[in-house]
């Protein structure tokens, strides 16, 4: 039977990033852990080599903006519909899929967020971005660029966050689940094993609610592995994910920051940007 999902990955959304000049490569990053991140780039950038990036020449040199996805899907999932405004308007696209998402691997065992930042970071580098770049994360993808914009001022110029705060409390997270689905642990609501959990994660995210999705979508997103692969190790990034009350603390950001919400967010609601702006 055909999966629905790898057919929509296959025929609709890789061809919007491919229409927005975009092409798929895996960038080795030298950490001594094979780590290689998955990449959607420019068509006009070339394969990291053992002598650096050889790019073939833009007509004129061009703002960079990293897209980074959050914990339900891959960066293919997520941007499909941003990738083509944002290069009609002369920006050089970056999407990664982040470690242990889509193609993206490595033997480390380090789950923290940090992590991730400085392995998106170091590929970033290889190809060929020195120059400060924009930063847009959603959910998960914003905390990995509040982590990239503390620890590499020199690369992030601007940070775009939307659906999460700079840091995941426990105190944020219980409250969520209170609110939302009670008696469910936080890996079975990001990480839904059936068509009814991933129905409960769809009806809770989503602003639309999609009372008509069909079960068989639903059992083709399971099938296909989008939320769910990996899942040992994206179980241990969801501990790593969340910050002790006590240790949580606000970094002093040199970049410009835009807090982008949506004003019925249920996850993070819109109340914890304000505090975050303040």
């Amino acid at each position: 039977m055909v999966n629905t999902v790898k057919l929509l990955r296959k025929h609709l959304l890789a061809r919007l990033f491919k229409n927005a000049g975009l092409r798929q490569d895996a960038v080795a990053v030298d950490d001594g852990a094979g780590t290689v991140i998955n990449f959607w780039l420019p068509k006009h950038k070339a394969t990291p080599s053992e002598n650096g990036v050889q790019l073939m020449k833009p007509k004129q040199r061009r703002n960079a903006v990293v897209l980074l996805h959050g914990f339900a899907a891959d960066g293919l999932m997520t941007w499909a519909f941003q990738v083509g405004a944002l290069a009609e308007r002369g920006y050089d696209v970056y999407v990664p899929d982040l470690l242990h998402f889509g193609r993206s691997t490595t033997a480390s065992a380090d789950r923290t967020m940090a992590f991730q930042a400085r392995c998106v970071a170091a590929a970033l580098r290889r190809l060929g971005v020195e120059e400060r770049c924009t930063v847009v994360g959603f959910s998960y993808g914003a905390l990995v660029a509040f982590k990239m914009a503390a620890a590499c001022p020199g690369l992030v110029r601007s940070v775009v966050a939307t659906g999460s705060a700079h840091v995941f409390t426990g105190a944020v997270k219980d409250a969520l689940l209170w609110r939302l689905c009670p008696g469910t642990t936080f890996a079975e609501l990001m990480m839904p094993e059936s068509a009814g959990g991933l129905r409960l994660l769809f009806a809770t995210a989503l602003y639309m609610k999609l009372r008509w999705f069909p079960r068989r979508v639903l059992n083709d997103f399971l099938r296909h592995k989008v939320m769910s692969a990996n899942r040992q190790e994206r179980t241990e990034m969801l501990e790593e994910m969340v910050t002790r009350d006590k240790q949580a603390s606000t970094p002093v950001f040199h970049q410009d920051i835009l807090l982008l919400w949506g004003e019925n967010d249920n996850y993070v609601p819109i109340e914890e940007a304000n505090r975050m702006k303040e």
